[in-house]
């Protein structure tokens, strides 16, 4: 899929650390990373020298974890392997809507600080992608509740000028196959658009389930994209 308006989702983690999560980010030289408890994302430039990985390093600490989301450059050799995810880059559609008012939906409640203990243990029960105790400072967070406990949820990650990243979207394993997933993502779908934005997400790639629900709700695949993860020497 061509987009002109998308080469700034070559670099989601980099756009976004630069601009609107500028005020959660930490920053050496050309490298730069989330604050602990928001994201374990991590970012250098489009063609980093040995000093900026050098400083990427310092920035994470000797044997931490370096999150390179989707980085088409790959690290030293003598940062560690920890894995690799074939993934899936998809847009909301330039022009596209929702096909039903989804902000009606009275389901559909926003959630805040004091609902993170059960949005953490909704994400370790259902594995949707990380999740730490700051991430829902990244942007909104919605969810539905089912005798007032809290069943699905998804939120506001990323956001490069322009974007907004739909994520954790994820539905309690004795709530699934109600609807709870769509009625979600188009709600937030709603809110990205009334703010003149795009949504876009990712996926894994062996995910066909969530990749046959987000093209019903009209997202497109713009490309493919390779999720790394490494240890700093």
């Amino acid at each position: 899929m061509a987009d002109r308006d998308a080469a700034v989702l070559d670099d989601p983690v980099g756009e976004s650390l630069r601009g609107h999560h500028a005020h959660l980010a930490r920053r050496r030289g050309g490298a730069a990373t989330y604050l602990p408890g928001v994201a374990t994302f991590s970012a250098v430039s489009t063609d980093p020298d040995p000093g900026e990985w050098a400083d990427l390093a310092r920035l994470l600490g000797r044997g931490e974890f370096a999150d390179l989301f989707s980085c088409p450059v790959l690290p030293p050799p003598d940062w560690e392997p920890v894995f690799v995810l074939d993934g899936l880059q998809l847009l909301w559609p330039d022009g596209g809507s929702p096909d039903r008012p989804a902000e009606t939906d009275t389901g559909v409640v926003e959630l805040g600080a004091d609902d993170v203990p059960e949005m953490l243990d909704l994400v370790e029960r259902t594995r949707p992608g990380p999740f730490w105790p700051r991430t829902r400072e990244l942007g909104t967070y919605l969810g539905i509740r089912d005798g007032g406990r809290l069943v699905a949820m998804a939120g506001e990650r990323l956001r490069p000028p322009g974007w907004t990243e739909i994520s954790a979207v994820c539905t309690a394993p004795d709530a699934r196959g109600r609807g709870h997933a769509a009625r979600l993502v188009r709600a937030l779908v709603a809110r990205i658009l009334a703010r003149s934005e795009r949504p876009f997400l990712h996926v894994a790639e062996a995910n066909t389930g969530a990749i046959a629900l987000y093209e019903r709700l009209g997202f497109e695949v713009r490309r493919h994209v390779t999720f790394r993860g490494f240890r700093t020497p």
